[in-house]
């Protein structure tokens, strides 16, 4: 670049000092927290409502019918009604449903408002239903995309940084709970979005006020509703220890495995996505049923129950774990291949976030691990979860490793090391083997449903 060049570059680019000394930033940060509370009670009763709905549609549902509870095939029947509901939203409703969830974690700029529906209707149908995806893409979404709603209602013309400060502080105050700390939003933002430099402080700051009055708001809601706070921390952990050599020899093995399987995971959905995406009302059904199918073999195989590889994982995290002692090798081996062939399935054609699938997978590999080797049970989890997250995330390695922390809460200082290294060695194999699948997402790109399913109309 000339010298020329880059004084107009420098003359085009705001000074942060300037923009937080102004009126209008102080305007912003009022309007973030303002942000945060409407934010967190549509994110609380978005997590209450699936957490509602799955109980109905696994419990309930299957005893109103005579049943003493649900039969080894139920999977099957609401897997397929999840991926026809599914499959009828994106037909139909504006927009995608999201982001299309194979394709790693994204943030794809302001949601417009027509878009929300969607949204909120293929994730809580693939949530409520038993999809093997998390809350925490859709919450982003639907956060940032009120926020930007609230905006243009206030104030219709409003300057589009102004937009993507507020819209991040939505998205903030959405995830920020789920995720434990309010810092789990800033490092998303950090590597999702890419904000760096002076910027980075001025966007972040507006977003943390936010997740904290929105982190208040959900304690405030679980004290009023007593239905909890859908938390992703891990109460009473064994102790981890000091890392030895030998662990971090294994982070080494235990990230190269995590991105060879994760690599597979993700090849398998990406190939599925175009084909399902061709015919959405015909082959969505046939993909829940699919994701049923896995379910149901695996209950028969192991007796463990078909909701082990439903869902996402987060609330099967901690029971994983506290009773590891329960579980074979053999059946956890079967835990890894049954929910990752649902897991792809599920991130080829329904709507929802990649993360806690993956960090389940990975929780038990560990699992596994720590029982045919000298591992500590934590170690070895702490290590699955997060090099698996990294991949499943599309890179992202500073989230992984945080969001591996937080959920280890006390355990976090003694492990930081091998997860770290565990997460650093996965994320560039995992970059490395990117090519095996098959281009970048956006050449992957299916065309839009109105060209290619003319018949469906």
């Amino acid at each position: 670049m000339s010298a020329p060049q880059e004084t107009r570059a420098q003359a085009a680019s705001p000074d942060p000092l300037t923009l937080i000394r102004s009126r209008g930033y102080v305007v912003l940060l009022v309007f973030g927290a303002l942000v945060g509370i409407p934010v967190a009670v549509v994110a609380y009763g978005f997590l209450a409502l699936v957490s509602v709905s799955q109980d109905f549609a696994f419990e309930t549902l299957p005893e109103s019918m005579g049943f003493e509870s649900a039969p080894v095939w139920w999977p099957l029947p609401v897997l397929a009604l999840a991926g026809l509901f599914v499959g009828l939203s994106l037909r139909y409703f504006p927009g995608t449903g999201g982001h299309p969830p194979a394709e790693g974690f994204k943030s794809g700029g302001s949601v417009q408002a027509r878009e929300l529906p969607g949204i909120f209707v293929a994730a809580f149908i693939t949530l409520a239903l038993g999809g093997v995806l998390g809350p925490e893409a859709p919450l982003i979404l639907i956060g940032g995309g009120l926020a930007v709603l609230m905006v243009h209602l206030v104030k219709r013309d409003a300057p589009d940084q102004a937009v993507l400060v507020v819209g991040a502080a939505g998205s903030f105050a959405a995830i920020s709970t789920l995720l434990v700390s309010p810092l789990s939003g800033a490092f998303l933002m950090l590597e999702v979005v890419g904000i760096g430099g002076g910027l980075a402080s001025v966007v972040l700051a507006p977003g943390l006020l936010a997740a904290g009055i929105g982190a208040l708001c959900f304690v405030g809601l679980n004290s009023i509703t007593g239905w909890g706070t859908f938390s992703l921390a891990l109460p009473d952990i064994p102790a981890a220890g000091t890392p030895t050599v030998a662990e971090l020899g294994w982070a080494v093995v235990i990230g190269l495995v995590a991105a060879v399987l994760g690599t597979a995971m993700r090849r398998l959905a990406l190939d599925l996505q175009p084909i399902i995406a061709r015919r959405k009302v015909l082959l969505t059904p046939a993909a829940g049923l699919s994701i049923g199918a896995c379910a149901v073999v695996f209950d028969l195989l192991t007796d463990k129950g078909g909701e082990q590889v439903l869902f996402s994982g987060e609330e099967s995290l901690a029971p994983l774990i506290d009773h590891a002692e329960t579980w074979s090798t053999g059946a956890l081996v079967a835990l890894m291949v049954f929910k990752g062939l649902a897991y792809a399935i599920s991130l080829s054609c329904l709507r929802g976030g990649p993360t806690f699938p993956g960090m389940f997978i990975g929780a038990a590999g560990g699992v596994a691990l720590s029982q045919v080797t000298d591992l500590t049970l934590v170690a070895a989890v702490a290590m699955g979860i997060g090099a698996m997250t990294v991949v499943m995330l599309g890179g992202l390695p500073l989230t992984s490793v945080f969001i591996t922390l937080i959920f280890l809460q006390a355990q976090a200082a003694d492990l930081i090391s091998v997860v770290i290294v565990a997460v650093v060695v996965s994320w560039v194999t995992s970059a490395r083997l990117s090519r095996w699948l098959g281009g970048e997402p956006a050449a992957r790109e299916p065309t839009p449903a109105h060209e290619a399913e003319p018949s469906a109309r």
